[in-house]
């Protein structure tokens, strides 16, 4: 039997089918409306420049969040953009977690030498474009830059924070583009990207740095400058690292580290290195007294700038490296594990 003609002319079955595809597309509107719903709720707040969130700032997001709220992390989700604002997660801010969609920036160009309100430098500190107080801090898939250029000193992001966790986060500058402020406190960096050219990684802090990339942007650079202080076991300590650099950087041209304080630590485990890394490897910065005092060592590392025949003599070369497990490097006084922290 043939049907046609006029639309009240519909078989049953057809009629049938219509009515389940009604059904389905209404149950699929349903499903889809409750996963978007999902995806809202689990952040709290949401920064968006094109004002579809709560907040057009991430500083008005930040100072959002109460003081001293410890039930459970506030989640910050930060649409895709580039935020120009010299942003402050103060002290009071506890346990904030700062998530970026693909393609955020947090950008500022202050730099050391830049005059402030009272015609005064601001200073390598005063630089920063993100400072972070408050501990617990947490951010995802975020770019910190210091868009300034290559004009001394001048701080992308500065960390105060003690249990500080990166993941898949980007810092570009220039010199001093990353800080790591805080004395007694524990960072960690995991698929990260660091770029710069002196001291791009300096500070107090005890860092681990877990399959990250170190991009030197300059010849005659040193990537680090830890001011690791007296008594602390641990300063920065490198896992499965890669340290590349700018095309026409020369080769072996780039220290590892220098000792920004007498005390300083640093350790690279299983790190390809690459020609641009200077055969010596480690400087005293000019004082053969730093010598006798900081700790510098290697293990297992590999590449063209991995050459230990050349290393200064005071450097090592480890061969356990059983007290460089993570966890124990980051424990502290209250066992805190940043890969224990839900992603």
């Amino acid at each position: 039997m043939r049907y046609g003609g006029s639309a009240g002319c519909i078989p049953p079955l057809l009629k049938e089918t219509g009515m389940k595809q009604k059904i389905y597309y209404i149950l699929f509107l349903c499903l889809l409306a409750t996963t978007v719903h999902a995806q809202d709720v689990s952040y709290d707040l949401i920064v968006a420049k094109d004002g579809s969130g709560g907040y057009t700032t991430v500083q008005e997001a930040v100072n959002a969040v109460p003081d001293y709220r410890k039930a459970s992390p506030t989640r910050i989700y930060i649409k895709k953009g580039t935020y120009k604002e010299k942003i402050v997660v103060p002290a009071s801010k506890e346990c904030v977690q700062l998530i970026g969609e693909d393609g955020v920036i947090l950008t500022y160009d202050d730099y050391a030498s830049k005059p402030n309100i009272f015609g005064e430098n601001k200073g390598t500190s005063g630089s920063a474009s993100i400072y972070i107080f408050g501990p617990d801090f947490v951010a995802e898939n975020i770019t910190f830059q210091n868009s300034s250029g290559p004009v001394g000193q001048a701080v992308a992001c500065h960390v105060a924070a003690d249990r500080a966790v990166f993941r898949k986060c980007r810092f570009l500058g220039f010199q001093d583009t990353l800080y790591t402020f805080g004395e007694n406190t524990r960072e960690y960096y995991e698929d990260c990207y660091i770029e710069g050219t002196v001291d791009f990684i300096f500070g107090k802090a005890t860092c681990v740095f877990n399959r990250c990339e170190l991009r030197s942007k300059c010849t005659g650079g040193f990537l680090t400058a830890p001011a690791t202080p007296q008594g602390c076991q641990y300063g920065y300590v490198f896992y499965d690292c890669k340290l590349t650099a700018d095309k026409g950087v020369e080769d072996g041209s780039v220290w590892l580290s220098r000792p920004w304080r007498p005390y300083a630590k640093a350790v690279f485990i299983r790190c390809e290195m690459r020609r641009h890394i200077h055969p010596e490897g480690w400087s005293n910065w000019g004082k053969t007294e730093n010598e006798q005092t900081a700790f510098y060592a290697e293990y297992q590392c590999y590449g063209k700038g991995a050459n230990t025949q050349g290393r200064v003599c005071w450097a090592h070369q480890l061969t356990d490296i059983s007290k460089y497990d993570i966890p124990k490097v980051l424990a502290g006084t209250d066992g805190w594990n940043p890969l224990s922290i839900e992603k």
